[in-house]
């Protein structure tokens, strides 16, 4: 209990400090080998993506002052959830929970393309005109909130220990933005890399332009899921280089690459060709 109580206690700094150390990491490796040339000045996008970013936590703390951590010690006080009935070891409880609950993710993802009006909460995230680190943590106060109910909801069904809920948030938001980095990796390294987690060039093709290569490729950090339900797809057919980052009817950095416009993305036009469960969308060659 007394550990329980240090984690609650140092939750946010424990994930503060890996999250601007990834950030400085993977910015100062965006600046000594970029995979492709940005077509934005950075400057804007950093400072509102990143503006976004801090909003969100704001919005999270104030909600959910003891988010997923707390959510985690009142389930294990009230002995709810799967791990906290049977009370498997720690070795096998923590590596477990955090698997499980990387599974939820990948399918909240693909929940976020298929709902029409959750992918218009999802959109915000894909309409970012270029890819580096501060995509990764670029997302609609709305679909954060949602995010945080739905890990509630498998906490409480799942009952995690503690350290497995801190160590999972810790890889979600390190993977999230090493995924998102625009980094250049031999492809041996990365062909190597993506058995284990999710790389650069393996994301970069779900923020295609194109409908059937968003709609791939939703793994956050472990890649297995996309290879077990069918939706990896190896490389973007232009090429990363000459490939197109974003959504085809948003194009204008006044509105997409601004706080304000970003926030009001969502209500914005139709729906558009990106939802899974629509009619008919563009399949690849020799599908």
């Amino acid at each position: 209990m007394e550990w329980n109580r240090f984690i609650l206690e140092h939750e946010l700094s424990i994930r503060l400090g890996f999250f601007f150390g990834v950030l400085l990491l993977v910015a100062l490796w965006e600046l000594r080998a970029p995979r492709r040339p940005l077509t934005q000045p950075k400057s804007l996008r950093w400072l509102n993506n990143l503006g976004l970013t801090f909003f969100n936590t704001l919005v999270l703390r104030l909600l959910f002052p003891a988010a997923a951590v707390g959510m985690a010690l009142f389930a294990a006080g009230q002995g709810w959830g799967l791990f906290n009935y049977y009370d498997p070891p720690l070795l096998l409880s923590v590596p477990v929970s955090v698997i499980i609950m990387d599974g939820v993710i990948y399918l909240q993802h693909v929940m976020v393309h298929a709902v029409p009006v959750l992918w218009r909460l999802h959109r915000v995230h894909h309409a970012d005109l270029d890819f580096d680190v501060t995509t990764g943590a670029r997302f609609h106060p709305l679909e954060i909130i949602l995010s945080m109910l739905i890990k509630f909801a498998t906490i409480l069904l799942l009952g995690p220990p503690v350290v497995a809920v801190v160590i999972f948030e810790v890889i979600l938001n390190a993977t999230a933005m090493f995924n998102h980095g625009n980094l250049r990796l031999p492809e041996k390294v990365d062909r190597i890399l993506r058995l284990f987690v999710v790389t650069p060039d393996m994301h970069r093709v779900h923020h295609s332009i194109e409908d059937d290569e968003t709609n791939s490729n939703f793994g956050f950090s472990l890649p297995w899921w996309d290879r077990l339900f069918g939706t990896y797809r190896a490389q973007p057919r232009a090429g990363h280089p000459g490939m197109t980052i974003g959504i085809d009817h948003f194009r204008d950095p006044a509105r997409v690459e601004r706080l304000p416009g970003m926030l009001m993305l969502p209500f914005s036009r139709h729906i558009g060709r990106y939802a899974i469960n629509r009619r008919s969308w563009k399949q690849p060659p020799n599908s």
